[in-house]
């Protein structure tokens, strides 16, 4: 009859222990919790896109002549990605008052860099989508030339690529067997008083049609540089 208070003691025991062992488990566990987390770095935000003011060159009125519209993109200190970049803001056309000068549709397949020359490829799109008409297509080759050499001052020359080789011409005219220089003299004077700085950012106000077939008395396609 004596060994019966043993036997309870021994359950209180043995259920202390579980208790034990059940509160200590828990204990561990939140501190590994804990530690973990204290050992996961913090995620920063990712720093904001650093902008620049560049210029593009696109169709003035008259469609024969260039003129410049300001606008702010990003950049990422890569010569040849901001390069593509910006030539890629100029196939999305104007937001002011100027008229495009490439197909809407057309593709930037790469850019290269050789020293101060800039080769850019070009898909299929820049010959098709473009109107006939050498006024057009002057406007075309040098929109893209000056524009480059224009906000990237180490390129002096621009190699026009289409699937990667020099077209003889886009539409017959302008010779593009040979790296183009800028001619800024295709350049439109700005007028007297006409507001300066960056056209405001927003849903492209593209009221110009791409420039038509030239007219009769029109200058006359320079050859290639």
């Amino acid at each position: 009859m004596r060994k019966k208070p043993s036997r309870a003691k021994g359950i209180l025991v043995l259920a202390f222990v579980v208790f034990a062992f059940v509160v200590g488990a828990l204990v561990v566990k939140k501190y590994q919790t804990a530690h973990r987390k204290a050992e996961q770095p913090q995620q920063s935000e990712p720093a904001p896109a650093a902008t620049r003011v560049v210029n593009l060159f696109f169709a003035s009125s008259d469609g024969d002549r260039l003129a410049r519209e300001g606008r702010e993109v990003e950049i990422e200190d890569e010569t040849e990605a901001d390069i593509e970049g910006v030539v890629d803001e100029l196939v999305r056309g104007p937001l002011g008052e100027l008229g495009p000068t490439l197909p809407s549709n057309t593709r930037i397949l790469g850019v290269q860099l050789k020293g101060d020359l800039a080769l850019i490829d070009f898909g299929p799109e820049l010959q098709q989508g473009l109107p006939e008409g050498s006024s057009a297509e002057l406007v075309a080759a040098y929109s893209i030339v000056d524009t480059v050499t224009a906000n990237f001052p180490q390129v002096k020359k621009v190699q026009i690529l289409v699937n990667g080789v020099a077209p003889e011409t886009l539409k017959g005219h302008l010779d593009l067997r040979s790296p183009l220089a800028p001619d800024l003299s295709l350049e439109q004077p700005a007028a007297e008083g006409a507001p300066v700085g960056v056209e405001p950012q927003g849903e492209k106000a593209n009221k110009g049609g791409m420039p038509g077939k030239a007219a009769k008395g029109e200058k006359a396609a320079k050859p290639g540089k």
